[in-house]
């Protein structure tokens, strides 16, 4: 197998593992803001939610409204990003391994998100100590976080009973 097919294979499957740990720290940090922002809309703290997450992985607002709530609060997002190590410190090692990861997809797709990387290190959400996970062990443990919470089915082995 050419290293190139390797990798059209894998990045796919290591991007969706990535965005599961994306929705994971969405729903943590979505009920974290609705407790500590009432005063805004359930939109604008979904709005709020994603535009952290996104500043921390680097992307852009899907939505024109999204992108004007970003403008208009940059300083609540960048607040919210700050105090991410705070109440996320279950997840660290899950945002830690996926953050690696999508660098090293992107690094594959002659992208650079070294930005990220450097981000979450000043942010403390970069475990540096913590060792670079094999792709298979990397997606093993975001099927394990996500079935916990409940974004997917707990993987079970097969049965060997005969029919």
């Amino acid at each position: 197998m050419s290293n190139s097919s390797f990798d059209s294979k894998l990045i796919p499957v290591l991007r969706e593992a990535v965005i599961m740990v994306q929705m994971v720290l969405f729903r943590h940090l979505k009920a974290h803001i609705s407790q500590q922002h009432q005063s805004l809309s359930p939109q604008e703290r979904s709005w709020l939610t994603g535009a952290v997450i996104s500043s921390l992985y680097g992307h852009e607002p899907a939505d024109s409204s999204g992108s004007d709530f970003v403008r208009q609060h940059r300083e609540l997002i960048e607040t919210e990003l700050r105090r991410l190590h705070q109440h996320a410190q279950d997840l660290l090692p899950h945002l830690t391994d996926s953050l690696r990861m999508q660098a090293l997809c992107d690094q594959c797709e002659g992208r650079s998100s070294i930005a990220c990387l450097l981000l979450a290190k000043e942010l403390g959400l970069l475990d540096e100590e913590r060792p670079v996970p094999l792709p298979s062990a990397f997606m093993l443990a975001v099927r394990s976080l996500a079935a916990g919470h409940g974004l997917t089915a707990v993987m079970r082995p097969a049965s060997t009973e005969e029919q």
